[in-house]
């Protein structure tokens, strides 16, 4: 009877992984692609406002997100990044970038850039709003947006 009861129980099918976005950054880019001119944060900090404050010296956007996962992955995890622009005419410009999400596991998580190139900064213009999502195959594990998404 046991060696029934454990045969059942091994046979269920397992949950894959579950996981979340812990923390998400968005980062404006320079002609240089470069987000901060020091490793200081403060300097990162400093430098954000001044490209938030002249946007001509803007060339792209990088979101910087801190994510884990626990648990077997059964389909490959991706992070996506669905963007929305100015509006021109009725509709937003919309964007989706989509990178994929390895490593994740362990107690601190790992942390992944998806950058927004200048052409398509360029395309979709200053940027209104976004949500990350991280997916295991078809399947939702976590998301985090902006305030105006």
């Amino acid at each position: 009877m046991t060696l029934l009861l454990a045969g059942v129980l091994f046979s269920l099918p397992s949950a894959g992984a579950t996981g979340r976005v812990l923390k998400v950054l968005p980062h404006y880019l320079d002609a240089n692609g470069k987000h901060t001119v020091s490793p200081s944060l403060y300097d990162r900090d400093a430098y954000q406002q001044q490209l938030r404050e002249q946007p001509q010296r803007r060339a792209g956007m990088r979101f910087d997100i801190h994510w884990k996962t626990k648990g077997a992955a059964y389909a490959p995890l991706r992070l996506m990044v669905e963007l929305r622009g100015v509006a021109q005419g009725s509709l937003p410009k919309q964007l989706v970038l989509t990178s994929p999400a390895e490593g994740g596991r362990g107690w601190f998580g790992r942390w992944t850039g998806v950058t927004l190139t200048a052409a398509e900064y360029k395309h979709i213009g200053e940027v209104t709003a976004w949500r990350v999502t991280l997916w295991e195959g078809n399947q939702l594990l976590s998301e985090q947006q902006s305030f105006l998404w």
